[in-house]
């Protein structure tokens, strides 16, 4: 591998590592030793969660292409995967009160597991069912955890403010940490060991049935409050009367909105971007950088957070003028850089400016992230916690 990566890898180790350091000692929160096996146990089967997802990332795209699909069709199975979460997002909360958070965590590892199973098959329509599954998955990891671990907290009787310590390393491990390690096991799977792009996938399988089993051995079931169901429209009934009551809430749906539509035409461009004629790159590697830039944004989020004369709405707005100056470097890599790339090698030198430009947006997305929970927190009214 180029020394090129291991450079650019090395300087944001430097960084975030700078920007965890430096961060003030606070006090600690005095905990009982109940809560804390609770907390481990969450922890270890959210990070085993993330896996499975992280693994996949790096070698999606490569995969489609090995399989010999054009940009076109590679595309059509990103929308389908994206469409997919979006229409089943809408009512898996709602379901997974209803008939047990257990159970809705215990559907998203086998509905995964059955998705990497259909990376094995070259046949389009049964890698179209893949990407269907894999967003009904998508929707399930990030709401029915997160449901059963607030309900389970507050029936144990742990103290809300403990519910912080639990979420803060949940991010630091399974946004941070554990997305680093996958793109470098992923890299190891199918550079080192030269197992093939459909390797990831297999792993993802197996971290994800080791979690299912924690599942099943130590978590008890819990359920939304059934006095306070809603119908799926009066949940959208109360949904847009939030919006249209309130322009605060429909200015940040629409920036939160935007930004993520960049965000994921960037999660399915980056692989041709980097490698527009065949280039050889570090698919694993390449994403363990990112996701280490996304860390260092998120680590800069913390101590631009703790200082409160700094108003959130007007960093921002540098924020988002960065990300989009990043996104403009694949243009001048293209029309000023290199208008015809080679076939075949390593990495041009486009590429490398593109990969720098990419790791700039990698850290306003992690900057963008954490802000957008502290903004949903102040203008969005939050519903009462129900009881299990």
């Amino acid at each position: 591998m180029e020394a090129f990566f291991w450079a650019v890898f090395g300087v944001l180790v430097a960084l975030c590592a700078g920007l965890e350091g430096s961060k003030g000692q606070r006090d600690k929160l005095q905990t009982s030793p109940a809560f804390e096996a609770f907390k481990n146990n969450y922890l270890l089967v959210y990070s085993l969660m993330m896996a499975g997802d992280w693994l996949q990332g790096p070698y999606v795209y490569a995969l489609y292409q090995h399989y010999g699909y054009d940009k076109g069709d590679i595309g059509r199975l990103f929308i389908a995967g994206f469409g997919s979460s979006m229409v089943f997002g809408t009512i898996v909360g709602s379901l997974a009160d209803k008939h047990g958070r257990r159970r809705a965590s215990i559907t998203y590892c086998v509905v995964y597991m059955l998705s990497c199973a259909t990376k094995h098959s070259p046949d389009y329509r049964v890698l179209l069912l893949g990407r269907v599954l894999g967003g009904i998955a998508t929707s399930l990891l990030f709401s029915a955890f997160e449901s059963w671990l607030v309900a389970e907290h507050c029936k144990r009787g742990f103290d809300p403010q403990w519910l912080s310590v639990t979420f803060s390393k949940a991010i630091f491990l399974g946004n941070g940490l554990v997305a680093i390690l996958s793109g470098l096991l992923a890299n190891a799977l199918v550079t080192s060991l030269a197992l093939g792009p459909v390797a990831p996938f297999d792993a993802a399988a197996l971290v994800l049935a080791l979690g299912m089993a924690i599942i099943l051995a130590s978590w008890p079931e819990n359920y939304g409050d059934a006095s306070d169901s809603k119908g799926l429209m009066a949940q959208f009934q109360a949904a847009a009367t939030a919006i249209a009551s309130d322009e605060k809430i429909a200015l940040l749906g629409a920036i939160q909105s935007l930004f993520e539509g960049s965000m994921y035409t960037f999660v399915f461009l980056w692989t041709p971007a980097l490698a527009p004629s065949s280039q050889l790159i570090p698919h694993g590697f390449v994403f363990a950088i990112f996701m280490l830039a996304s860390m260092t944004g998120s680590s800069l989020a913390a101590r631009l957070m703790a200082r409160p004369h700094l108003r959130v709405e007007l960093y921002m707005q540098i924020v988002f003028a960065v990300a989009a100056l990043s996104l403009l470097v694949p243009l001048f890599a293209f029309f000023v850089l290199e208008p015809v790339a080679p076939d075949g090698g390593g990495i041009t030198p486009g590429g490398r400016v593109q990969l720098v430009g990419f790791c700039v947006f990698e850290v306003v997305c992690g900057r963008v992230l954490a802000v957008h929970h502290e903004m949903r927190a102040q203008f969005i009214p939050r519903r009462r916690a129900p009881p299990s």
